[in-house]
Order: C-alpha cells, then sequence, then structure tokens
C-alpha cells in the first residue's frame, strides 16, 4: 500500500472504531481487553490520543522518568477517566487527518487501529473483521520493526504464513493462519483472533 492508501485505510479504520464504541455497554467498557491491565475503556481511551503534540508528549515523557511504556500507560489510564461518550467523538474528529505522534511513520497508527480493535473485540465476542490488505501492511511493519514487538527474535526458527494473501516471513517451522490472526501474533496477542482456531504448523 503507498501512503494515500494507507491513509484512506486509517480514516476507514477510525470510522469503523467510532461506531464500534457507539455500541458499547456499561459492563462491556469494563471488560478487561488484550492489553494487559487495561480495561476496554483504556484501550478506547488510548486511541483518543494519536494527535498529541510534540511538547506534551516530552511533558508525559518526562513526568514518566523517560520510560515510554509507562508514560503510553499514564496517559491512556488519565484518558479513561473523561467520560466514555467522549471516545467515539475524539476518534472521529481524527477522521481526515494526517498528523501523527512525534518519530513515527504513517504505519503506525494502522497497527494502533487495527491490532487495539481487536484488543476490545475479542474479549467481548464482537466480530471485527480486519481489512486485509491493511492488515498485510500492518504485519510488515511490524516484522521490519525493533521495539515494541521484537517480532523477529521473538519467532526466530518459525516461518509464518497467511493462508488468505500472499504473505510469509521468516524461515523454519511453519505456523499457518489468517493474516489478522498473524498480526496479532506478532504484537504478542498469541492466537487469539478467532480465525486463529484454524491455525495450523507444519515441518518446512
Amino acid at each position: 500500500m503507498d501512503e494515500q492508501a494507507v491513509w484512506h485505510a486509517i480514516d476507514e479504520e477510525r470510522r469503523s472504531l467510532a461506531l464500534f464504541l457507539d455500541e458499547l455497554t456499561e459492563e462491556e467498557w469494563e471488560t478487561p481487553s488484550l492489553c494487559a491491565g487495561w480495561r476496554v475503556r483504556e484501550v478506547a481511551a488510548h486511541l483518543t490520543l494519536a494527535h498529541v503534540r510534540p511538547g506534551m508528549a516530552v511533558w508525559e515523557l518526562l513526568k514518566a522518568r523517560g520510560s515510554l511504556d509507562r508514560m503510553i500507560h499514564n496517559t491512556a489510564v488519565q484518558a479513561a477517566r473523561r467520560p466514555v461518550e467522549s471516545y467515539a467523538e475524539g476518534i472521529r474528529a481524527m477522521i481526515g487527518s494526517r498528523r501523527k505522534a512525534p518519530g513515527i511513520s504513517h504505519l503506525e497508527p494502522l497497527i494502533d487501529a487495527l491490532v487495539h480493535g481487536q484488543d476490545m473485540a475479542v474479549p467481548l465476542g464482537r466480530d471485527r473483521p480486519m481489512p486485509v490488505e491493511a492488515a498485510m501492511a500492518a504485519a510488515d511493519r511490524v516484522w521490519a520493526m525493533g521495539y515494541p514487538f521484537g517480532a523477529r527474535k521473538a519467532f526466530a526458527g518459525v516461518e509464518l504464513a497467511a493462508t488468505d494473501c500472499v504473505w510469509r516471513v521468516g524461515s523454519g517451522r511453519r505456523v499457518e493462519g489468517p493474516i489478522a490472526g498473524l498480526l496479532l501474533l506478532i504484537t504478542g496477542r498469541g492466537a487469539v483472533h478467532p480465525g486463529m482456531a484454524a491455525t495450523r504448523e507444519k515441518r518446512a
């Protein structure tokens, strides 16, 4: 996908996420997500912070004593104190914008939207289809990155192969599954996507 297509996919995901959040019940907001220590509420709040300004990001990083992970956690917890009705509104306000957090590519917002959407939907038992082409672009970026996923190291000696598109990385023992499930796998979610029930391992 070229950059324009990636941003279009991000807009579509944000539009879909806002509709998804509109439907959540009070109980669902409090449900633990796939992100350790975060409820669905914190995940949604985190997604509204994609447009944080550089100065604010530096300030929050200083408050977190230089730990990016701590900063991400703290800002999500703080944002989760807002009324839940504000999260869909905040995500809708970003549709059409090309702003992003400092120091990242245009692909990280796509990864966030795709993966965090599943972080909320899977434990709620809600179906949230993931566009195949967008998932491929996100998976390529995750595989190429070091921090925070370290996928190449984590899956050394393993070949990952998608069953619903042409996507394959690594070498060794083969693990197959839909690209949505593989994206969650390499971002540390394990084989939790409903489609991963069809995942199978093969000897190379």
